[in-house]
């Protein structure tokens, strides 16, 4: 049993979690439901929460990966396939709700500029064209750091946010549930040295790449797994940064990589591919996701 899940059955010292801060962000949102009793450490941005989990300065950290509207965090997904050797230890699927902020009762005929998350602003588009169509949207670190942003750009500037963030900062809701897919929802995963025990319901993510293209190459891996009747839940690709054209595969599939079978076909894709990686094997979250 991996240390820090022993440490949490049998009720020794809190584990810190790191999340993107500052309080107030659905990523602490996900941390406190994910662990409650944890200790949870913000940090100013995704990159930040996984050098220190590596460093050791929390023990596990949770990150967003993906959302259902606008697909995948890349920033996640490129710090996992190149720059940390953290396992997937855990999913969360989060219901992501946003709310329209100002600092003070504006008409919102008023409002400039919209600050946010890119994220966020890509996932309220469609409202801010038909609400706000003279406002710009602005980029901040996170859809807190948006209201204190918002908050100094003064009396015709916006933010796009949370209850919560409103709350802890004093601004005024505007309005709520303004994202354009009522379903919008985030997938964060946890991160820590080592990805979790075989439950019978789980989940295994890998990353890989080819050293020449040619025809069948991916249909080959992807035949591993049909071959096996192994259910594939996803596959997406990243630029592998070494030349124009080369990719980087990942793929989500149902199992333990100590499963035999899993075991099995992942050793086959190691074969057939030039560098592969176990990103980690974890519970399924429940929900329409899972």
């Amino acid at each position: 049993m991996p240390a820090i899940e022993a440490g949490r059955r049998s009720g020794a010292a809190r584990i810190r979690v790191g999340y993107l801060g500052p309080p107030g962000t659905f990523s602490e949102q996900a941390a406190v439901e994910y662990d409650p009793a944890a200790v949870h450490v913000a940090f100013g941005d995704i990159s930040g929460v996984v050098r220190a989990a590596g460093a050791g300065e929390v023990d596990e950290a949770i990150v967003p990966l993906e959302n259902s509207t606008e697909g995948a965090v890349t920033l996640t997904t490129d710090l996992l396939v190149h720059h940390t050797d953290l396992k997937i230890r855990r999913e969360l699927v989060l219901p992501i709700h946003h709310c329209l902020l100002t600092a003070q009762d504006v008409p919102l005929e008023e409002v400039r500029v919209v600050y946010s998350h890119p994220q966020a602003i890509a996932q309220c588009r469609g409202y801010l064209g038909r609400h706000l169509p003279r406002a710009e949207p602005m980029a901040s670190l996170s859809t807190v750091s948006a209201v204190r942003d918002m908050k100094a750009g003064g009396r015709t500037a916006a933010a796009i946010s949370s209850h919560r963030a409103a709350h802890v900062l004093g601004a005024v809701v505007r309005a709520s549930r303004i994202e354009d897919i009522s379903g919008n929802r985030t997938r964060f995963v946890v991160l820590g040295r080592e990805d979790h025990e075989a439950t019978g319901r789980d989940k295994t993510s890998i990353c890989f790449d080819f050293s020449a293209d040619g025809p069948g190459t991916l249909h080959g891996v992807l035949g591993e797994l049909a071959d096996r009747r192994i259910n594939m839940f996803k596959i997406e690709s990243r630029p592998a940064r070494s030349s124009l054209g080369q990719y980087i595969f990942l793929i989500d599939m149902a199992g333990h990589r100590e499963d035999p079978v899993v075991a099995e076909a992942l050793e086959s894709i190691r074969v057939r591919t030039s560098s592969f990686k176990i990103l980690g094997s974890y519970p399924r979250a429940f929900g329409p996701e899972s």
